[in-house]
């Protein structure tokens, strides 16, 4: 099965956006290979995007335990696309490079916006949970955050919507350039800020697992576990969407990947270690270097891996968005979803079906 790995860890780092093109590129020029490749006998390319973060574990055991390739079947080639930030991610969807990406709720907001609701749907849900505000030791109330740096994944990203909505109900303000009261400041990749909380560059961040942490380990603490602030503690983190032109001319090849889908949620919920180890040798073959265990171990238990997209907080996400003012108000996010073809898996394996 052809990959595309990113090279080491460096690699990645130094790809950023500007990459994305080069990266698609290799995936076949002009379209050709691609998921829009049609007629008989032509091969379909299925280009996936992930992040290389243990919220995005199910994509990462998917991968390694070979439950894509098989519900793909040999008629269907898959080439995955790693990212560090899922705004690059949005932007490799805007400019045709993924036919489908495991993506965070605010990513995939503002693809379907940008696009004017016609380039993707939600088809499954991936992850609940795994995300917290990290600070170092000292700071223990939102009002000793006054004056203190703050790093997040990208400017716009669920976890950058999450921070700056939660200092506005604390009364700090912060700026897209990164002052006000508390100057939020989007480092990428995730490891980076980890770094840069180390030496302290940084006062903490708010971080998807395993970097919040990773964080902790490094001195910090727990300062808002985002669980907390939602309804059960349940909260979308990651959702796999498609491209809709994909999903028009390659029915089977989703279904496919939706099957790869459940059968890594299952596998995650039947054999933890197993998952586990599965996700972190995935990690250490995309990067070069796979995390310690016990930070892998203590990331699992922070997230809940479901195939439900949780829609209700995706709109509520989108709400905070708004208000912050990274996002233009969105009508009918419902329109978004296309959970029929997810919905007819489950069933058929006797779980409990999901709604938007």
């Amino acid at each position: 099965m052809p990959r595309k790995t990113g090279g080491t860890r460096r690699a990645i780092i130094a790809a950023g956006i500007a990459a994305v093109a080069a990266v698609a590129a290799g995936c076949g020029a002009a379209g050709a290979g691609s998921g829009s490749a049609t007629g008989p006998g032509r091969p379909v390319v299925l280009r996936l995007g992930f992040l290389t973060n243990i919220t995005h574990a199910p994509a990462l055991v998917g991968v390694a335990k070979g439950f894509f390739t098989r519900g793909l079947g040999a008629g269907v080639t898959l080439t995955i696309v790693p990212f560090s930030a899922g705004t690059q991610e949005a932007t490799a969807l805007l400019a045709g490079q993924l036919d489908a990406a495991y993506v965070g709720p605010n990513p995939a907001i503002k693809a379907w916006q940008t696009s004017h609701g016609s380039l993707i749907r939600v088809i499954s849900g991936a992850a609940s949970g795994g995300a917290a505000l990290i600070v170092r030791k000292g700071i223990e109330r939102p009002a000793q955050l006054k004056g203190q740096k703050l790093a997040t994944p990208a400017l716009g990203g669920t976890q950058d919507v999450a921070l700056r909505y939660w200092l506005r109900q604390h009364h700090l303000t912060t700026t897209q350039a990164g002052g006000g009261d508390v100057p939020v400041t989007p480092v990428t990749p995730n490891s980076a800020a980890v770094l840069q909380f180390t030496s302290g560059q940084i006062a903490g961040g708010w971080e998807p697992a395993p970097y919040d942490v990773e964080m902790v380990q490094a001195g910090g603490h727990v300062l808002v576990n985002e669980a907390s602030l939602w309804p059960q503690g349940q909260f979308v983190t990651t959702n796999l969407v498609v491209t809709q032109t994909f999903l028009a001319a390659h029915p089977s090849a989703v279904n496919g990947l939706l099957k790869g889908q459940i059968q890594a949620n299952d596998y995650i919920h039947s054999d933890v270690p197993g998952a586990e180890a599965a996700a972190n040798a995935e990690l250490a073959r995309l990067l070069g270097k796979g995390l310690a265990p016990g930070v892998v171990s203590a990331s699992f238990k922070e997230i809940s891996f479901t195939d439900d997209p949780i829609a209700s907080s995706l709109a509520t996400d989108a709400q905070h968005a708004v208000s912050v003012g990274l996002l233009d108000p969105v009508p009918d996010i419902s329109a978004l979803y296309d959970l029929g073809p997810l919905n007819k898996l489950l069933k058929v394996a006797g779980e409990q079906q999901v709604r938007s």
